[in-house]
């Protein structure tokens, strides 16, 4: 792995402009000529940070497209690394183009660049979906570069941190598809236990749930709601009263269904339920949070911080989860946390990224006084690709279920190309 420290610092050009002065004086007495000579062209010849431009941006797509990838280069030699979750499919020739927007513009004005490219596309989707996820990438990567030019990291530049690590909490990728049993829901939940974590989540809808009425009817059938009963019954019985349990309906049922759920699940203290129904109708997330002691969260779909005012001002919200890689990036993932204080309401990122996704989200999480907890998800500890993709020092994790935010100049995180090249999606764009 390439030591990004000497990569980009200014202190190793300062340190080898003093030997290569000495160099310079000895060089008559030493025939040192054409060592001379090859230093100086080695050296990497900083400037000020305020001459830093962009040259190039580079995408590249694994998982089907799913998963977006942003490199921006510098003339500086340093390079920018970004992710874009979920909304991103076909978005290569967006991103593109504002990269040919960005050359030749100074990367560490970030908020002003997200800004321009916000406001140019007003009237081509820029409240929400595809473009903000996208746009997430490069705003992310720019905050990279940022941070690697001025030498801290990205949580410096938000303003600095209130804690050194993050909790987490984890998602057990046991999807209903498999109609698991209330056994698999405690054996994953006990797997997650045995990772150190204290928080474990899990999926409740069920398309295919054989007591479901039909595909396309919201409503729960009793025998669903039985069964979503019991399988949580099961994972908390396993783990006890101490590990926290969240569930996850996927906005996939409807208001009278939410209500009953919510009602059932009451004796099992769950650190939330997650969008019962869809997120855009505020006012119906208030009939429901009425009607129970189980709190609601939600957030993941929806986008800029406009999106969740009206949920704080009519009390309708125990807590949000923005997802930093769909809702425009860390600089508004920073704002959404910062609205919800205002409020009192927790923020509790939703994150289905790779380990450059998290360490990005992190940064926000350790610079916001009401952070609560980050997804983590299981395949990055059983899944090899998610290793492969990415460069970084030391562990994941720590034992206890916490993720420790770096120190390294930027996210401390860097797309390692050549491992995610196998990963590639065909069709689309791979770092050309």
């Amino acid at each position: 792995m390439e030591n990004s420290d000497n990569k980009y610092s200014r202190r190793s050009f300062l340190s080898k402009g003093v030997l290569g002065a000495g160099a310079l004086a000895a060089a008559p007495f030493a025939g040192m000529g054409k060592e001379l000579e090859s230093a100086v062209k080695n050296t990497k010849k900083y400037s000020r940070p305020s001459d830093l431009e962009i040259t190039d941006l580079k995408v590249g797509y694994i998982r089907g497209g799913s998963h977006l990838f942003v490199k921006i280069y510098t003339n500086q030699d340093i390079v920018g690394h970004g992710e874009g979750a979920d909304a991103v499919r076909g978005t290569d020739q967006l991103v593109l183009g504002w990269g040919r927007r960005l050359k030749g513009r100074n990367p560490l004005n970030v908020h002003r660049l997200f800004y321009e490219i916000r406001r140019s596309g007003v009237f081509g989707g820029a409240q929400s979906g595809m473009y903000l996820a996208a746009l997430a990438a490069v705003e992310t990567a720019l905050w990279d570069l940022a941070g690697k030019a001025l030498e801290v990291p990205v949580y410096q530049m938000l303003g600095g941190k209130f804690r050194d690590r993050v909790r987490v909490y984890m998602d057990t990728a046991l999807y209903q598809s498999s109609q698991p049993s209330p056994q698999d829901f405690a054996e994953n939940a006990q797997t997650a236990v045995d990772y150190g974590m204290t928080a474990v989540k899990f999926d409740l809808d069920q398309a295919n749930d054989p007591n479901r009425w039909d595909r396309y009817n919201w409503t729960a059938s009793q025998g669903e709601v039985e069964r979503m009963y019991n399988q949580i019954a099961a994972a908390r019985e396993q783990v006890g009263p101490d590990v926290d349990l969240c569930c996850d309906m996927h906005g996939r049922y409807d208001l009278p269904s939410a209500k009953q759920i919510a009602r059932k699940l009451e004796p099992l203290n769950l650190m939330w339920l997650e969008d019962p129904i869809p997120a855009e109708n505020p006012e119906a997330y208030k009939y429901i949070q009425e009607e129970t002691t189980t709190p609601l969260c939600t957030g993941e779909n929806l986008y800029l911080a406009n999106d969740f005012r009206e949920l704080f001002e009519i009390g309708a919200i125990d807590m949000i989860m923005p997802d930093l890689q769909k809702c425009g990036g860390l600089g508004e993932g920073q704002r959404i946390a910062n609205l919800a204080q205002l409020y009192y309401i927790p923020f509790a990122p939703h994150m289905v990224s790779s380990y450059l996704g998290a360490m990005a989200c992190a940064h926000v999480c350790a610079s916001v006084p009401n952070f609560m907890i980050m997804e983590w998800q299981i395949y990055f500890h059983e899944d090899e690709m998610f290793k492969e993709i990415v460069d970084f020092e030391g562990s994941m994790v720590d034992e206890d279920g916490y993720l420790p935010v770096s120190e390294k100049p930027g996210i401390g995180v860097e797309i390692n190309e050549e491992g995610m090249r196998k990963y590639a999606t065909e069709g689309y764009p791979f770092f050309e």
